[in-house]
């Protein structure tokens, strides 16, 4: 970072500037809601607005871009998530939606600080429950709460790559750096625009996904806010039992519709809209996605159906929950603890396979969570290879997807993924059985935590709170594996190993004598 023309060089502080001034515009449309809701709350949310707004604006104003190096881009992104999940807290703790009695001022900021990493990173775990009813909150704070996961879902950088056309040039690698799972594809000729593609896409997603909340039952005001839900595939709610509230068949359609739409690689819908193409049918990725998706209702229809409920509570039930928890949905349908759509009171089959859909996710590209679907396949495919060289051991074998072959730096990048991912569920379920959780809690929490998925086993089901299954400490360790989630494994930590390496390395320059080799 250096100085030059009275501003400051820095990418970082430029690319979070811009970000923080996009959160102030959330809070002041969530300031208008609570005003037309006659909230007293109104004046906390506008003080947010105005905080925010003098923030970002400082930051990007005394700031321009500067390096755009794999290790700046790195600590960019990483750095304007973290910052943003911060400042997020404000409007939380202006209005005080955490205060109850018997907590201080650290667990009120603990919390606020988890419903807003869970909120960015579209992750929809939350400390809401009995204790502090999500229903008694006024309009404001639940629009700006919605908001953060519609912000998060597509990515706060791409939404700062479409607006700032001075990150052209690098603006492919901060998406890049950003988007979960596989690289994102040009589909303009600038990256810029290919940006403001992938946002008219998603505006558009939201759009229809609230127009069918809105014309099957719910009120205006709910539709739009589990609209911005679902196309995130956040989880939020307006009600304390989400989707249970309704009740309603047609509503858990459009909810699931939403779901597989957003959870799908957004470059095939971009490919349809621009190029008419229809290339669903041919993406290997999404015919996996979906038949693994056919297959696990299936398994869990019949189980439940075994297991003494009807063959039309078990389709219904099956569906939806399959569906929610491989797509990172994070809504619920049970009316309630322990009814029918209540998993985590579901045979242990059942919950078995459900814990298979939180690890795996969606497809790359999209706004799912997860491993990736595309993860998985080339596993099995190299898995596949493995077994034929051991075979054929003279043989000269790749392993290959449909027609391509896999790239072995893949392989091996996946591989390393892998092997990193686990090591943190183990570290993380240990963390937290250490500090009070049981180990089913501790596991699913974990991977529900990485793969930004919401909802997960024990006590921190789908009509539970994750202040029931976790401490304080706990549910600080698990919002920073959903931020870990969120920006992937390699990118986290790259963005405090590149800018290590670089800052050596001018350190070594500095120490050389001048003339040297």
């Amino acid at each position: 970072m250096k100085i030059e023309n009275q501003k400051i060089v820095s990418t970082s502080m430029h690319m979070t500037g811009i970000a923080v001034i996009f959160v102030a515009v959330g809070v002041g449309l969530s300031t208008i809601v609570s005003i037309f809701d006659n909230r007293v709350d109104f004046f906390q949310l506008l003080l947010s607005t105005v905080i925010l707004i003098f923030v970002g604006s400082v930051l990007f104003k005394s700031s321009e871009l500067g390096a755009t190096d794999q290790a700046s881009i790195f600590t960019a992104v990483g750095t304007t998530w973290l910052v943003v999940s911060l400042l997020g807290t404000i409007p939380y703790l202006f209005v005080g939606t955490f205060s109850r009695a018997g907590i201080g001022l650290p667990e009120v900021f603990v919390d606020s600080l988890f419903e807003s990493v869970s909120g960015f990173t579209a992750t929809g775990s939350t400390v809401f429950g009995v204790h502090n009813s999500i229903q008694s909150q006024g309009s404001g704070i639940l629009l700006y709460r919605q908001l953060t996961q519609w912000m998060g879902g597509m990515g706060i950088v791409v939404l700062v790559v479409s607006v700032l056309p001075s990150l052209r040039a690098s603006g492919l690698g901060l998406i890049d750096a950003e988007a979960p799972g596989a690289g994102v594809e040009r589909i303009a000729p600038r990256v810029v625009e290919t940006a403001k593609k992938f946002w008219y896409i998603y505006v558009s997603l939201t759009v229809f996904i609230a127009l069918g909340f809105f014309l099957f039952g719910m009120g205006l005001f709910d539709a739009i806010a589990h609209g911005l839900s679902a196309a995130s595939t956040g989880g939020f709610s307006t009600k304390d039992i989400s989707l249970g509230y309704w009740n309603s068949i047609t509503i858990e359609i459009v909810a699931m519709a939403g779901f597989l739409i957003a959870a799908t690689n957004f470059t095939l819908h971009a490919r349809l809209i621009e190029r008419k193409r229809f290339d669903y049918a041919s993406d290997s990725e999404f015919k996996s996605f979906i038949g693994v998706i056919f297959l696990g209702v299936l398994v869990i229809t019949l189980l439940l159906n075994g297991e003494g409920f009807s063959f039309g509570s078990s389709l219904r039930n099956a569906s939806f929950n399959v569906i929610t928890l491989a797509t990172s949905g994070g809504f619920g349908n049970a009316l309630g603890s322990g009814e029918a759509g209540d998993f985590a009171s579901w045979p242990g089959s059942t919950q078995l396979l459900l814990l298979f859909f939180i690890v795996l996710g969606g497809c790359s590209g999209s706004t799912s969570g997860g491993v990736k679907i595309m993860r998985f396949r080339i596993g099995l495919a190299h898995a596949h290879s493995a077994l034929r060289s051991i075979m054929r051991p003279r043989a000269l074998i790749q392993a290959r997807m449909g027609n391509r072959t896999v790239n072995d730096s893949l392989v091996e990048r996946i591989a390393g993924f892998v092997v990193i991912y686990g090591m943190l569920v183990i570290i993380g379920t240990f963390i937290l059985t250490a500090l009070g959780s049981d180990l089913i809690t501790s596991l699913s929490g974990t991977f529900s935590a990485l793969g930004n998925m919401g909802p997960g086993l024990g006590e921190v089901g789908p009509t539970s709170s994750f202040v029931d299954g976790f401490s304080a400490p706990g549910r600080l360790v698990l919002l920073i594996f959903m931020l870990i989630g969120r920006l992937e494994i390699f990118p986290m930590l790259l963005m405090f190993v590149l800018p290590y390496r670089a800052s050596m390395q001018a350190v070594k320059s500095k120490k050389m004598p001048h003339g040297s080799d």
